[in-house]
């Protein structure tokens, strides 16, 4: 029997509200700088990056994920612009996520759930960020100059807040214009706020 192998994360979706929030103070730099801008409806703060997973396994992942015991709901903000690594050498500019300690449980109580499955911790400190370009080695200073001025030149870096209900899996299929993220399954956080 032939298995197919998917590309999964799990993830939070950002508000409607948000998202045109972020639009409407990136279009102008989207016009100017040519990078590999995410498309809004890819926008999402990624709490566990799964990579390829075979498709009979599935269910067992779907199961897993379901018996976490969630922190409850979740007040998140859209804040701030910066670079990651660093802004001289960027490899991904990033609208900054501030929560409380329930993100960061959230996103240590999935992986705990996945090691079972074989699904190594991470070895990094959880980091929340919402990608907004990916930068490549081969993209000029003068992209990277425009952003660095357009930023410089803002006074509102407040994209707005939500409260999170739920978080997904998702999955990741490549696509002429970038990837295209598809939600599987969904997941209740709770009701606490």
């Amino acid at each position: 029997m032939l298995f197919t192998v998917m590309r999964l994360f799990t993830g939070i979706s950002i508000d409607e509200r948000v998202v045109d929030n972020l639009q409407k103070t990136l279009a102008p730099l989207r016009n100017a700088a040519n990078l590999r801008w995410s498309p809004p409806e890819n926008f999402h703060i990624t709490t566990k990056f799964i990579g390829h997973w075979p498709d009979n396994r599935l269910p067992q992942l779907e199961s897993a994920l379901s018996a976490i015991d969630a922190p409850g709901k979740l007040e998140i903000a859209i804040a701030d612009l910066g670079f990651f690594p660093n802004a001289q050498r960027p490899r991904v500019f990033f609208a900054g996520v501030h929560s409380g300690p329930g993100l960061a449980e959230l996103a240590k109580k999935i992986g705990e759930a996945l090691q079972p499955l074989g699904l190594p911790p991470e070895d990094t400190p959880y980091s929340p960020h919402l990608t907004v370009a990916r930068i490549g080695k081969q993209d000029n200073r003068e992209p990277l100059r425009i952003v660095r001025q357009y930023v410089e030149s803002m006074t509102n870096f407040d994209f707005g807040s939500f409260i999170a209900e739920s978080f997904g899996l998702f999955l990741s299929k490549p696509g002429r214009g970038g990837s295209v993220y598809t939600k599987v399954t969904e997941y209740p956080l709770g009701s606490a706020a």
